[in-house]
């Protein structure tokens, strides 16, 4: 198992706008926005403190869909090899790829490459995607999609491992004798956290991951998910600990003088760092936060404020 993350500390983090426009948390100025200010929040991120920066991947959106997930979704290996030659320090998630997609080789190619480029910041973060017309487009059985992420995600394992010629054979995929280079910066290999909340995610993420990225779980539900997770884990044998993340209610440091939203956490640094550590009693070690913002500026800001007055007081 590969661990990234500084122990007994919990960090935070943010999956980036502009490059996921779903109706259901873009923010209205997203819609305008482009690769400048991709590169602007990324390199606010680094200078903040952000443990890493996400970008998710949709590979096409069918029009019963659209409405509510948008129809622009950036590739994540495009974005976040465009990202690393711009930012010294955070790290790079892909939250999530949709691995199964494609053979586990191109794959292991792909996000090597990322590690190589960003000088060991990748972590790959793996999901079995929710988009039958994706998977019918790209001839990949939505059925099975559940037995292909794990194969694949044993398959990139072998791939992104220290061997030059990486030797892997299952039910779906095989290869040896093949050399894939560049290899990855990071020794044993770049770690791999599982996304979902499903039974069956829960049990991946215990069973083959490096992490888990949980997905929808409410703040109520976690302390039960992650005991399934934990216990689960346990039963297959593996001591090692895992990197437990959550997804925290959307964020605004200080008054907003806007609507913000009922759900959002607002106040002082104070306030919001004492809401945010109950995730840490819970077990979690990366918190990912979202803020609310009216625009780029209001967002660097907000982001520069959570880095320097609540990050701070997250492990007192």
């Amino acid at each position: 198992m590969v661990q990234v993350l500084p122990q007994g500390r919990l960090v935070y983090g943010m999956q980036l706008p502009v490059q996921a426009q779903s109706a259901v948390f873009a923010e209205g100025w997203e819609a305008g926005a482009g690769p400048a200010d991709l590169v602007a929040v990324a390199r606010a991120a680094d200078r903040a403190g952000f443990a890493y920066v996400a970008c998710c991947e949709h590979v096409a959106i069918p029009r019963r869909l659209a409405g509510a997930m948008g129809t622009v979704w950036y590739d994540p290996v495009a974005t976040l090899s465009y990202l690393a030659a711009v930012t010294e320090r955070v790290r790079l998630l892909s939250h999530v790829a949709v691995v199964g997609l494609r053979h586990p080789l191109i794959g292991a190619k792909q996000y090597a490459t990322v590690d190589r480029l960003s000088g060991g910041r990748l972590i790959l973060g793996v999901g079995a995607g929710h988009v039958r017309e994706e998977f019918e487009a790209l001839g990949v059985d939505f059925a099975r999609r559940g037995a292909v992420l794990d194969e694949a995600i044993d398959a990139l394992k072998a791939a992104l491992g220290e061997e030059e010629f990486p030797e892997f054979k299952g039910e779906r995929f095989g290869f040896g004798g093949l050399a894939l280079g560049p290899r990855p910066v990071q020794s044993p290999r770049p770690p791999v956290w599982v996304g979902g909340s499903s039974p069956a995610a829960v049990r991946r993420a215990a069973v083959r991951g490096d992490g888990w990225l949980p997905q929808g779980d409410r703040r109520e539900e976690l302390p039960r998910q992650i005991g399934r997770l934990l216990r689960t884990r346990e039963a297959a044998g593996i001591a090692e600990p895992i990197e437990i993340g959550a997804i925290a209610e959307p964020v605004y440091v200080g008054e907003p003088g806007w609507d913000v939203g009922r759900r959002t956490l607002v106040g002082a640094p104070e306030r919001i760092a004492a809401s945010l550590r109950e995730y840490g009693a819970m077990g979690v070690r990366q918190v990912q936060v979202r803020f609310r913002s009216r625009g780029r500026s209001e967002l660097v800001e907000q982001m520069a404020a959570f880095g320097a007055e609540v990050g701070p007081l997250l492990n007192d």
